[in-house]
């Protein structure tokens, strides 16, 4: 039923813009299903439709066995109660079935105008990575996913080999295109790739996005909204997942701090591969788990290593490697830790903490390596009271060091929560500090 409330949502917006009173019966008979279904291949498949029963594979159905199916569907929803054979999100006739859902025991008054709402609806389905769809209730968002509809239908038009019935897919990439704002001048939107194995390989297809790569360009362009989504997944089962919240100014946080810090020009250049690395720590639906997506759902997967302790230790950054991926995704990493403490001055702090570190060892006899042992037990810690502990040894030893001792301040007052973020920041920029040290002495 959520895909009625969508769709009527849309009809309403677009009525609007066109200056139009289409009833939800009148979109669909005149707008949606030439669109959609009135040709060889169709843009959307609903499972036990009239549209899809009776098609035989490679043979798809004649003009006038189309408009034969649209009547019948016709006829289906003047009579009712509807199915989910005819009302896309509406129980099945069998209630116990996999394929049943949000069922109740309210009296609703629906009519025909909510069955071809939710055709609409479904229509406006945005696929993610994972086989789940967000219904977004946000009309100029539903406004510019339909804006893609006509160059989905062009392709399958053209392009012999291109799989139909892949909306929700097509969707999602169009979104994050439409969206996105850091395309380079003269790039073509071309989300198709060959399928390479399994019951369609040689053919064409339209992949499914990673849900990043959306509320990314979202963000860019909502800064300060935080967007509902309904969460779904319509097969072979059903699954609800429900009703998330987005909090784009959180989502859009790594990357603004990764242009103020290190230039739009390189986030330009690099854009593909950073917001290839965001998300990767979480699946979609353990991170709509959280209840609301922010910036921790935002967690880059290769990061863990550097923030956990393994073995008694944490993983110290390598900026030895020259390659061009290991110093963007190192740079992704710290924008995403410094979007987590949600404070641009403990960059400075950080970076202020790894030079007297770099000097601590400096300020050590040749002879001696203590100083080596005691600035590797600061820098392996993740947690509040080892790292006071491990960092005291060194006050003691340079009671003159002041940004040693603020630094102690800092952590001790610092949220425990917070606490291993800002020291795995700290490893970071120790690291690459040390890494140009060296470079320069040669």
């Amino acid at each position: 039923m959520m895909a009625s409330i969508i769709g009527k949502i849309f009809l309403k917006e677009y009525n609007k813009r066109k200056n139009t009173m289409y009833s939800a019966k009148d979109f669909f008979v005149k707008e949606f299903y030439p669109l959609f279904l009135d040709h060889p291949k169709y843009m959307q498949w609903v499972t036990n439709s009239p549209f899809v029963q009776g098609i035989r594979k490679g043979r798809p159905p004649t003009p006038q066995e189309r408009n034969e199916k649209l009547k019948r569907l016709i006829e289906k929803l003047t009579v009712g109660p509807p199915d989910a054979s005819v009302a896309i999100g509406y129980p099945s006739m069998d209630e116990m079935a996999t394929t049943s859902g949000q069922l109740t025991d309210l009296n609703l008054r629906l009519n025909e105008d909510d069955y071809y709402a939710s055709w609409i609806g479904a229509g406006l389905g945005v696929g993610v990575q994972g086989g789940y769809s967000i219904y977004f209730d946000n009309p100029e968002i539903l406004w510019r996913i339909h804006e893609g509809w006509t160059d989905y239908r062009n392709r399958l038009n053209q392009i012999d080999q291109l799989r139909g019935n892949q909306i929700e897919s097509w969707n999602g990439q169009w979104l994050a295109y439409t969206y996105r704002g850091d395309s380079l001048e003269g790039e073509l939107f071309d989300p198709l790739e060959k399928v390479q194995s399994g019951q369609y390989r040689g053919m064409i297809e339209v992949p499914t996005v990673k849900w990043t790569e959306i509320f990314i360009g979202l963000a860019r362009t909502y800064p300060k909204q935080i967007l509902n989504g309904y969460v779904f997944s319509l097969g072979q089962t059903n699954v609800t997942v429900g009703f998330i919240l987005f909090n784009l100014p959180e989502i859009q946080k790594p990357i603004q701090f990764y242009i103020e810090l290190f230039g739009k020009s390189d986030y330009l250049r690099n854009a593909r591969l950073i917001r290839s690395l965001y998300g990767k720590a979480f699946g979609f639906v353990p991170a709509c788990q959280m209840g609301v997506i922010g910036v921790r759902a935002m967690q880059p997967k290769d990061l863990r290593p550097y923030m956990i302790v393994q073995r008694g230790k944490s993983k110290i950054p390598d900026y030895s490697k020259e390659d061009t991926r290991t110093r963007i995704s190192f740079k992704t990493y710290q924008t995403w830790l410094l979007a987590m403490l949600d404070n641009k001055q403990l960059w400075d702090k950080a970076g202020e903490a790894a030079e007297s570190l770099i000097q601590y060892r400096l300020d050590q006899k040749r002879v001696r390596t203590d100083r080596d042992n005691d600035v590797k037990k600061v820098l392996e810690v993740t947690q509040q009271k080892s790292f006071i502990d491990a960092l005291t040894v060194l006050v003691e030893k340079e009671d003159k060091n002041s940004t040693l001792v603020e630094l102690g301040k800092i952590v001790h007052d610092m949220p425990k929560d917070n606490v291993p973020y800002f020291l795995t920041l700290i490893r970071f920029r120790y690291a690459e500090k040390l890494s140009q040290m060296k470079t320069s002495s040669k």
